[in-house]
């Protein structure tokens, strides 16, 4: 896993609950390193293990933590230079989700140890459309629900996602269902 993903979550942790809980997190996670560089490639072993520390720290399911993590995800790589690159996936919600894979085509040139997941979309309606991701990393499935949230909210729509299929000893992949509700609409 590149540092990248490190940072964000180290961000992710920072802004909602401060430096010393991350600290806590780090130190229960057995993890020395200070900080992530960006484009250094870590053990994926450190990236479960700080989720895993942070889970038990915070008292948080980690499917919990991962679809917030997703949801951050989306903001963090746009500030951090990747907003151009989110907004060439697609004009729309939908062109996005099925431009994943060119997406990530395109980070593989900076990054040239990644190992991205697959997005395969089917079923492709108005107002929905099926999501299929093939990952060679396990457990990432509900920071795949906060992604397709918060790129949701990227397009203003509200969007619900089902996790139809659960990767397993018969599936080789997870698959979700996901519906366009409407628009978001902020409380005033």
């Amino acid at each position: 896993m590149y540092g990248l993903v490190n940072r964000a979550f180290h961000e992710l942790v920072c802004a909602r609950y401060g430096e010393s809980v991350w600290q806590q997190i780090r130190i229960k996670a057995g993890v020395d390193d200070e900080v992530f560089i960006r484009m250094d490639s870590y053990p994926d072993a450190v990236t479960y293990q700080l989720i895993e520390a942070a889970s038990q720290v915070l008292q948080t399911p980690s499917p919990v933590l991962l679809e917030e993590f997703g949801r951050h995800w989306m903001r963090y790589t746009a500030l951090e230079g990747y907003g151009d690159l989110l907004s060439d996936m697609g004009s729309s919600f939908q062109q996005a989700l099925a431009g994943l894979d060119g997406m990530h085509a395109r980070v593989g040139l900076l990054y040239p140890d990644l190992k991205p997941p697959l997005f395969r979309c089917t079923d492709i309606t108005l107002d929905g459309l099926c999501l299929h991701y093939h990952s060679e990393r396990t457990g990432f499935a509900h920071m795949v629900i906060g992604l397709v949230e918060g790129l949701g909210e990227k397009f203003g729509l509200k969007v619900a996602i089902t996790h139809a299929v659960a990767r397993g000893d018969v599936q080789d992949h997870d698959s979700f269902a996901i519906r366009i509700l409407g628009p978001l609409h902020n409380a005033s």
